[in-house]
């Protein structure tokens, strides 16, 4: 009865050596197979994504326009007012009379007048508008870098469930052939129906898994082509490779050199304190000049012109309420900006500080996991499935410690996903 045994241990041992190699056979020719079939495919790093991104992507583009926009308007900005041309009848009376030879007082009147603003007002209207356009410019670089944290976490995203995707098929490939090996063990009385239906199960699961793992793999390309702006039907692939993380070191310095949304409100507050001289430029007098020449009707009057110039008076009092008015208001606004300021900086100082503190709690725990848990737990695999192959351990024993090592895998990516998710958080904090 021992030979017997022994003689169906070494069958079966030469039977799942020859299932190894064949499905080794057959996962060789897909591999190659499938490496042909995506040699046409494009890889994209994340830079060209994200260089892509900026270029084309059509929320930053309406950004640009603005900035365009803003500069145009500069163009006009030292305009002067359209001179006003008149012409009419000049001392006419209402009643027809006659009029002797040297009574005739009647004239035609043509008119020709010219405003002439303030250059100081145009000096200023000019510096007030150009520096609008740098606003638009800030707030693109804001809008940009929110759109910059969307394509990282896409990306590093992708990069792990592509991981897992390696790790379900592995695992589709060991329940598969745990699958095999209990079938060709059950006409011998060495394994047990439940434990091949348990089995099968197991590996029907791995493949739903698989599916919604690919699926996720879909949205985050799709993202991407719509963060790139290119259709959805286009293909490419990604740089699965390990990402490095160096910490800044947090300052004032550095967040004012690099947050854009804390450029975007100096340029405001730059932009406010021109506006503010241009409402004080509004003091400033304008001129005027008028020339009108009367042409005789008869022969009572000879012809005559009228040459006069006029300038406005900004610093009565009933005129100069409304300047001094706007130009207190906009100081409170500056004021009010520059504490917005304050507070943005202190909330991003607490708060990078704060991810500094979880990404280095995750990447101990990523150590942990690559050291310590996922060795061990391989060691558990190993030790029950050599002991399964010598008939000293059950199917279900070894499925549950492949499935323990699996889940521990599948834990350890997750948390990746989670450390990765915290860097995109650190770095669109600091612009990075």
């Amino acid at each position: 009865m021992r030979n017997r045994n022994t003689n169906d241990g070494q069958n079966t041992g030469v039977r799942k050596s020859s299932i190894v190699n064949c499905q080794l056979s057959i996962f060789l020719f897909l591999s190659l197979a499938s490496s042909i079939a995506n040699s046409q495919v494009q890889s994209l790093s994340l830079d060209s994504v994200l260089s892509v991104i900026e270029k084309q992507n059509p929320m930053l583009k309406t950004y640009q326009h603005r900035a365009k926009a803003m500069n145009a308007y500069v163009a006009g900005s030292k305009s002067l007012m359209a001179p006003e041309v008149g012409g009419g009848l000049w001392m006419f009376p209402y009643r027809k009379q006659n009029y002797d030879h040297l009574g005739d007082t009647r004239q035609i009147m043509v008119s020709v007048s010219q405003t002439f603003t303030n250059p100081a007002k145009l000096k200023a209207n000019q510096q007030y508008l150009s520096s609008r356009a740098g606003i638009e410019e800030a707030s693109e670089r804001v809008a940009y870098n929110q759109l910059r944290a969307q394509a990282k976490g896409a990306y590093y995203t992708w990069i792990v469930l592509a991981q897992k995707r390696k790790l379900l098929m592995e695992s589709e490939e060991i329940l598969g052939l745990m699958l095999k090996v209990a079938r060709v063990r059950y006409p011998y009385n060495q394994e047990k129906l439940a434990n091949i239906y348990k089995t099968e199960g197991r590996l029907h699961e791995v493949k739903n898994m698989q599916l919604m793992n690919d699926n996720g793999i879909e949205q985050q390309r799709t993202l991407l082509l719509q963060l790139m702006n290119l259709s959805t039907s286009a293909n490419f692939t990604i740089d699965t490779v390990t990402i490095m993380f160096a910490p800044a070191t947090i300052d004032t310095v550095l967040l004012s050199a690099n947050r854009s949304d804390l450029k975007q409100l100096d340029r405001t507050i730059s932009s406010m304190r021109l506006n503010q001289s241009f409402e004080k430029a509004q003091t400033r007098p304008d001129f005027n000049i008028n020339f009108s020449h009367m042409i005789s009707v008869g022969q009572g009057m000879p012809n005559q012109f009228m040459l006069l110039g006029m300038v406005t008076i900004p610093i009565a009092p009933w005129s100069a309420k409304m300047y001094k008015a706007n130009t207190k208001a906009m100081d409170y606004e500056v004021e009010s900006m520059k504490a917005e300021r304050l507070a943005i900086m202190n909330e991003v100082q607490g708060m990078t500080t704060r991810m500094l503190s979880e990404i280095n709690t995750l990447k101990k725990q990523l150590d942990n996991y690559e050291q310590r848990i996922i060795p061990t737990l391989l060691k558990n695999y190993e030790t029950l499935m050599l002991a399964y192959e010598e008939n000293r351990e059950e199917l279900p024993m070894v499925i549950d410690g492949w499935e323990t090592l699996n889940m521990t895998r599948l834990q350890y990516l997750d948390t990746k996903q989670k450390y990765y998710e915290m860097i995109v958080s650190y770095e669109r904090e600091i612009e990075k």
